[in-house]
């Protein structure tokens, strides 16, 4: 095993980094830096921070799709070191995730932080889970409707890197701008009273 970094390293993406004279640096950064193998205490941390993120997955024959998913921070669970899971939310009927994961279990999660600028990229196995009702429960948050949450994705982590913060354009969320003009607000309040004593 090469430090986790094999399952995205084929043979092609080696031939390629030979090709673009990268190889030696890849393999000196994953040396210094293995691949994780096992969901830490801190990437666990990142992850019950996060209300999206996307989801890969591919066809039999391997076309490929992404899938943005979404809830309340921390509806991405982590059930144990090597799994997470998060409810299977009623969205556009088209089941392209589904009818992929039926016949190629391969997936893709892509973690994005706008705000810290940071992403981490998890390989792994995924399937949608409908008679383990216990662990569909433990995917709920105080604001899903279990009865309209039967089933819950669980994808099983085999390896995950973290990406450099380049060319990550810096977004804040609505409720981070939402808390700093709140406090800019009271702050004018603040010294506007304070102009008016003066004035007086």
């Amino acid at each position: 095993m090469d430090h986790g970094s094999e399952i995205a390293f084929t043979d092609a993406v080696v031939a390629a980094q030979e090709k673009y004279g990268v190889r030696e640096h890849n393999v000196a950064t994953t040396a210094r830096r293995p691949w994780g193998m096992e969901i830490t205490g801190e990437l666990a941390k990142f992850i019950a921070m996060r209300d999206s993120f996307y989801l890969g997955t591919a066809s039999a024959d391997g076309r490929p799709y992404i899938q943005h998913r979404g809830g309340v921070p921390g509806f991405l669970k982590v059930i144990d070191p090597h799994t997470l899971a998060f409810p299977d939310q009623p969205g556009n009927k088209q089941f392209i995730t589904a009818g992929n994961l039926s016949e190629n279990d391969q997936a893709f999660i892509f973690l994005m932080d706008y705000e810290m600028r940071q992403r981490i990229k998890l390989w792994g196995r995924a399937r949608f889970e409908e008679a383990d009702t216990d662990l569909i429960s433990r995917t709920l948050s105080e604001e899903d409707d279990p009865a309209r949450i039967t089933r819950a994705v669980v994808f099983s982590v085999e390896t995950w890197d973290v990406n450099c913060q380049q060319r990550i354009p810096q977004k804040f969320s609505e409720q981070t701008v939402a808390q700093v003009v709140r406090k800019l607000t009271e702050r004018v309040a603040a010294l506007e009273e304070k102009l008016k004593s003066y004035e007086a």
